[in-house]
């Protein structure tokens, strides 16, 4: 079969764009299909508008403590233009990054079109039919919704709409206590909206408790009102919507849904073509193949953890499979997540839960609170602690909360992974004062039981008798 290309990509998120880009760096003859917008869910409503909110609102918040160090602010003045026009100038930014120039540049034929797989190895976009001995789908994920009773007459918003509100919402209630829910309960009742979040089950639940309690703590002290049901009903006309839980009746002006993410994995024909689909997405092994030989999946379309450093991971590991034939198998042992609420929560590997499911009491843990960094007294910013969970003296995760939690998870990736270890970051030189000075406090607090032992102990002991004898 004579083929138009070396490897086919479908999606032009971070997934897709990281196996394309890879490829084509590679000299391999790239098709990459994208029928919406470079870039994907995360740059254009994701990740970046999100994080550009959530600096804004940080700016206002600062502005809010009229009084501290002694210096007195003015109470903010929020013009909800100029915050989104700081949003989306953000997207803008960094859209130059994702573009169809650039990845024209590295060598891909970029097609903004829908894509139909059609076979193992044929794929038509618009009028043409492109072949290649690879495919890979990379058609990430939308908004999931819960099927709540008049959601489907009622106005609503959810990450793909929520950066474009044109005005600043008077009360927004958001169903959801998930990551998306809590940045943006914090985030526009710091800009100033009254903020409601309805969540039957635990906030933030794939976290650390201890943490989440933090946080939880900060918001309820700033105003984010926490209501713990299931939402039933809802309705309402843009404005005025009023949600229904078991036990009352939650009035606002725009209603945020944030329940999650699902696989954007229907409608592309690869079921037709005996692509097997699970629960939440398409089916793949520890290599991302899917059932059809030839056919990967990458990224939020297949079922297993939706992050955008995720899926620049699996991105990466096609892209060497495909390009230099080295399997390439995924490893989630040491795999990180943050939610940027202030303080920030960060996780990487077990949680000490998930920990003693598997190990029971094989398990210790030990943690260092921020009160004791003399960075974050010097700063008042001594909120939260860093939690290791550990077998022996082998790092199985870290929980973390507090100021740029998720800036001090690295050290922590090396740990796990076996690259490094406790003992040598417990006996690191940290520069003072410095927040990851906790780092190696929580290290060294592993190791303290056997450097101050009874052996230790008695040597040093015995040394010192030894000398006075002697001098």
């Amino acid at each position: 079969m004579k083929f138009t290309h070396d490897v086919i990509v479908i999606g032009g998120g971070a997934a897709g764009l990281t196996a394309a880009g890879g490829c084509a760096l590679f000299g391999l003859d790239v098709a990459l299909v994208e029928a919406r917008k470079m870039g994907g869910e995360c740059l254009n409503d994701g990740c970046v508008p999100s994080k550009a909110l959530i600096a804004a609102a940080k700016r206002a918040a600062e502005a809010n403590e009229t009084e501290r160090f002694g210096i007195t602010l003015s109470p903010p003045q929020v013009e909800w233009a100029g915050v989104h026009k700081h949003i989306h100038d953000a997207i803008a930014a960094i859209a130059p990054h994702d573009s169809e120039e650039r990845f024209e540049e590295m060598g891909c034929e970029v097609f903004r079109d829908w894509a139909q797989v059609t076979g193992p190895q044929s794929v038509e976009v618009g009028w043409r039919t492109l072949t290649a001995p690879r495919i890979v789908i990379a058609t990430g994920s939308k908004a999931a919704v819960p099927p709540i009773d008049g959601l489907a007459d009622t106005p609503y918003l959810t990450n793909e709409n929520l950066f474009d509100l044109d005005v600043l919402p008077d009360h927004l209630v958001i169903v959801g206590g998930g990551v998306i829910g809590m940045e943006m309960a914090q985030a526009f009742r710091r800009l100033g909206s009254a903020v409601t979040v309805v969540e039957p089950g635990e906030l933030m639940g794939r976290d650390d408790p201890d943490s989440v309690a933090v946080v939880r703590e900060v918001l309820e002290g700033e105003g984010v009102r926490f209501v713990k049901g299931l939402a039933r009903k809802v309705e309402g006309s843009a404005g005025a919507i009023t949600l229904h839980t078991d036990d009352e009746a939650i009035s606002g002006s725009h209603l945020l849904i944030a329940t999650g993410r699902k696989a954007n994995c229907t409608g592309f024909g690869l079921e037709e073509v005996g692509v097997e689909m699970g629960r939440n997405g398409i089916v793949v092994d520890d290599r991302r193949r899917t059932s059809v030989k030839g056919i990967y999946a990458i990224g939020d379309c297949r079922d297993g953890p939706r992050l955008t450093h995720v899926s620049g991971y699996e991105g990466s590991n096609v892209a060497l499979e495909i390009t230099l034939g080295l399997p390439a198998k995924v490893d989630w042992s040491a795999l990180p997540w943050c939610t940027y609420t202030d303080p920030e929560v960060a996780q990487i590997g077990m949680t000490e839960a998930e920990a003693r499911e598997k190990h029971g009491d094989k398990v210790t843990v030990v943690k260092e609170t921020f009160h004791d960094n003399e960075r974050s007294l010097a700063e008042s910013a001594d909120k939260g602690h860093m939690k290791l969970v550990l077998k022996g003296k082998k790092v199985l995760g870290a929980s973390i909360v507090g100021k740029n939690a998720g800036e001090l998870l690295l050290p922590f990736a090396q740990s796990i992974t076996g690259k490094s270890s406790t003992f040598a970051l417990g006996s690191a030189i940290i520069a003072y004062p410095t927040r990851s000075e906790i780092s190696k406090a929580v290290a060294f607090k592993a190791w303290e039981p056997t450097v101050f032992g009874k052996v230790p102990k008695w040597w040093a002991q015995t040394l010192a008798k030894l000398r006075r004898k002697l001098s």
